[in-house]
């Protein structure tokens, strides 16, 4: 058989456009399916603790990573969209580490049109100088940061300062306050600062991190990595982290369950007397009387119980009088037990019947 090779050629090139039409097509409906569930876990948290209100200025706290980026972009998309007023603005706070890319996130936020700042502070040399050899950065890195933001947020009048925390950095720092610090806190989705000057919000506390490292990949966002502290092994987050996400393979709903948990605190349960006053606990007995619901009990070293000013013949109940109905259980007991006895007698057939 004879063919045109260039009939083949427009074939296989008709056919791989086809195939990434639809490559393309389900990439998009993917990328709208995750995007919506992020915005709809972000509103979820933004309204169960009530961290946006008409009116307000977010200050978003951008390092170039990919959670900031992710969370700057759900939040221009929740503005958009909510039924209040609020103005976003991102803030970067260029720490000059060395090699850092500093052209890269203002090219970023201008070429998206989106209001910013680029604060300068040299604050690597200053955790340099403060921490000793082979110990981590990351507190007094973030403590120095924290410090520059904070006073940048009053000086411009932002009411919220919106930081890229997720759920798993919330769990994460659970276990390293459990197993390093001796207490049992973590990153709360609201917080007022110490000095009650500012106000913080991590408006993805209910997404999960690999949610956010594929929607960073489909949204292709300028990462900058962190050469501060990226190159330090040994980090206790990040020993926590992969435990964290062992758990999430092997058990996928584990995680979940103890974010849950971080809801659900029953201070009573747990052994925080400042937290509880376990000191005024006191009895509030009533009349009723709850008397032992089983066959039988016997008393041994009666004299020593006289002593005491206990009960010699404690009495028994076969069933609780409170959950009883008109027919009581007794009753019902003892109807048993006579129809068991009665003797049970053939019925007698009339033959001229």
């Amino acid at each position: 058989m004879q063919y045109d090779e260039g009939d083949v050629d427009s074939t296989d090139e008709q056919a791989a456009e086809t195939l990434t039409d639809e490559q393309e097509l389900t990439e998009s409906a993917y990328f709208r399916k995750l995007q919506k569930k992020l915005r709809r876990q972000v509103s979820w948290a933004i309204r169960d603790f009530n961290m946006i209100e008409d009116g307000d200025v977010v200050m978003v706290c951008v390092s170039g990573g990919k959670d900031s980026y992710t969370l700057l972009d759900i939040l221009l998309l929740l503005k958009r969209i909510a039924p209040i007023n609020f103005d976003v603005v991102a803030v970067n706070l260029d720490q000059k580490q060395p090699g850092y890319p500093e052209e890269i996130l203002p090219a970023y936020l201008n070429e998206q049109g989106i209001a910013h700042y680029i604060l300068e502070k040299d604050t690597y040399s200053i955790v340099k100088s403060v921490v000793p050899e082979g110990k981590t950065y990351c507190s007094a890195c973030s403590r120095l940061r924290r410090g520059s933001l904070y006073g940048f947020a009053k000086q411009i009048g932002a009411t919220k300062i919106a930081l890229g925390h997720h759920r798993d950095d919330m769990l994460a720092t659970f276990f390293l306050n459990l197993f390093h610090g001796g207490s049992l806190k973590s990153m709360p989705p609201k917080l007022l600062s110490d000095d009650k000057q500012n106000m913080l919000i991590r408006p993805l506390a209910y997404v999960e991190e690999k949610d956010i490292i594929e929607y960073a990949r489909l949204k292709e966002f300028p990462i900058i990595p962190c050469n501060l502290c990226g190159s330090q092994t040994n980090l206790q987050r990040a020993i926590i982290n992969d435990m964290l996400r062992e758990w999430d393979d092997a058990h996928p709903q584990r995680l979940a369950s103890i974010f849950k948990a971080m809801q659900n605190v029953a201070p009573s349960q747990l052994a925080d007397r400042e937290l509880f006053d376990f000191e005024r606990l006191s009895l509030e007995r009533d009349d009723n009387e709850r008397l032992f619901e089983g066959d039988n009990i016997q008393a041994g070293q009666t004299e020593r119980l006289a002593e005491i000013g206990l009960p010699l013949s404690p009495k028994t109940q076969i069933f609780n009088p409170k959950f009883a109905s008109h027919d009581t259980q007794a009753e019902k007991h003892t109807k048993t037990v006579n129809s068991s006895q009665t003797t049970q007698k053939i019925p007698t057939i009339n033959p001229i019947i």
